[in-house]
């Protein structure tokens, strides 16, 4: 059978799901390549990948696509590594600049405004360059390793997971595992089980561990701050709680007219594996 091809985010926050894929049996049976969330998801939709872990607010625009159940990238407190950043307090900031490596995270900032933090604002999308996106604007939106590495201490910071928990109670899902219904003709393996696995394999101690040795060198965080980064912040189940705050978020995508429609949620299995 034809190796199916993965297109990854090359994100600390993804570690743990790719554990199998890198470093077990795993790495047989697909061909991985890594870039940013909004071209993962891209490469779903022209057919250059078979399985992506694409950001939830994609979903909704690229047709054909199950989701591999029970494994997210997701939150049910502060999650770090999606800031609001700015040198002004909320009610100043006029104009956003955007990280453009992101499609959830920037309809979460547009909801979060619209819903609550009140008042129309201008939005651009930059490169993720916090000094280049704050010469000409009032804030910046930053997501993944580019946010872990902001000094809070020099601004004001709004982290939108804990602001989107605050205001509506629900947990928040970034990104999932989907792939292309036409890939599933080219291979026979039990994707649900290998990519649940590969999640459980990276989340045991030992493995955290050395996923954050090698990542505190990449990104100059101390380890214990990566552990508990993974273990706190990052929440890797798309259980209840999650498909019930995924659902909310694409309710209030569409009234805010940020997503065109509220994506039916298709799975690979006939029910969602809620682990």
């Amino acid at each position: 059978m034809t190796r199916l091809r993965i297109s990854a985010i090359s994100y600390l926050n993804t570690a743990p799901l790719l554990w199998d894929f890198e470093h077990g049996p795993a790495r047989d049976s697909f061909e991985i390549t890594y870039t940013l969330p909004s071209q993962c998801a891209r490469e779903l939709a022209a057919g250059q990948a078979d399985i992506g872990i694409i950001p939830v607010a994609a979903y909704a625009s690229i047709p054909g696509l199950l989701i591999l159940p029970g494994v997210a990238i997701a939150s049910k407190r502060a999650v770090r590594s999606i800031l609001l950043v700015s040198s002004k307090a909320m009610e100043e900031i006029c104009s956003v600049a955007l990280d453009s490596s992101s499609l959830t995270s920037v309809a979460l900032a547009r909801i979060l405004f619209q819903k609550w933090w009140g008042g129309e604002r201008q939005f651009e999308s930059l490169e993720p360059c916090l000094d280049t996106m704050l010469t000409n604007h009032d804030a910046a939106m930053l997501i993944g390793d580019r946010a872990l590495a902001v000094d809070r201490s020099r601004y004001r910071t709004w982290d939108l997971a804990e602001e989107w928990i605050r205001f509506t109670g629900k947990a928040f899902v970034f990104a999932f595992w989907a792939v292309r219904e036409e890939a599933l003709r080219k291979s026979n393996l039990d994707l649900e089980r290998m990519f649940q696995d590969s999640r459980d394999h990276g989340l045991m101690a030992r493995n955290r561990e050395r996923i954050a040795h090698t990542w505190s060198q990449k990104l100059g965080l101390e380890e214990r701050e990566i552990e508990s980064y993974l273990t706190r912040n990052i929440h890797y189940r798309l259980d209840e709680e999650c498909l019930s705050g995924l659902q909310l978020f694409y309710r209030y995508a569409f009234e805010s007219k940020v997503l065109p429609s509220i994506p039916e949620l298709r799975f690979l299995s006939r029910e969602p594996a809620l682990i």
